[in-house]
């Protein structure tokens, strides 16, 4: 289903990683607005999730995206800071087979205009398989500033990863 898109009707899921909301102490206040971000840029979100900042739960979970239900574009929001319970980035770590340090870069510089914290980022964007896995901060202000950045880029993206159009 993922991967069977000419029209270019690409599928999508978001996962927030975060203690809190898992709990229901504190409401997820990314998911809505990465799903309307998502929809507004041809994305067909699939599946929605919060789980608690557990890697073995993370890295499942995406796997299972990834190579079960051949997910395209993959956004995890939260666990990309310094915290002992950050582990966003270790999880896909282990999914993803190579990098894209280019977008991992343009997230973070144009996130310093605003905040000298965001040196602190230690998000991860990647392809595994044919699906391009992105870690987008946990403040959903800082969620959709990162998603923003990328967003023109990541049609073009998915068309390579999926072997659809040659890299020029």
């Amino acid at each position: 289903m993922g991967e069977d898109n000419s029209t270019g009707d690409y599928t999508a899921a978001i996962l927030i990683a975060s203690d809190r909301a898992a709990a229901g102490i504190r409401p997820d206040g990314t998911s809505g607005l990465l799903k309307s971000r998502l929809e507004e840029s041809g994305f067909r979100v699939r599946f929605c999730s919060v789980l608690p900042d557990d890697k073995s739960a993370i890295v499942e979970l995406l796997r299972r995206w990834v190579l079960e239900e051949k997910i395209n574009l993959i956004l995890t929001s939260g666990g990309t800071g310094l915290g002992q319970r950050d582990v966003t980035p270790e999880a896909t770590l282990e999914v993803v087979e190579r990098r894209i340090p280019g977008m991992e870069e343009a997230m973070r510089q144009q996130s310093l205009k605003i905040t000298p914290n965001a040196m602190l980022s230690r998000a991860v964007v990647g392809c595994a398989a044919r699906s391009l896995i992105i870690n987008l901060p946990g403040n959903p202000a800082g969620a959709i500033e990162n998603f923003n950045v990328i967003a023109s880029a990541l049609h073009h993206a998915i068309e390579l990863i999926l072997g659809r159009r040659p890299d020029p």
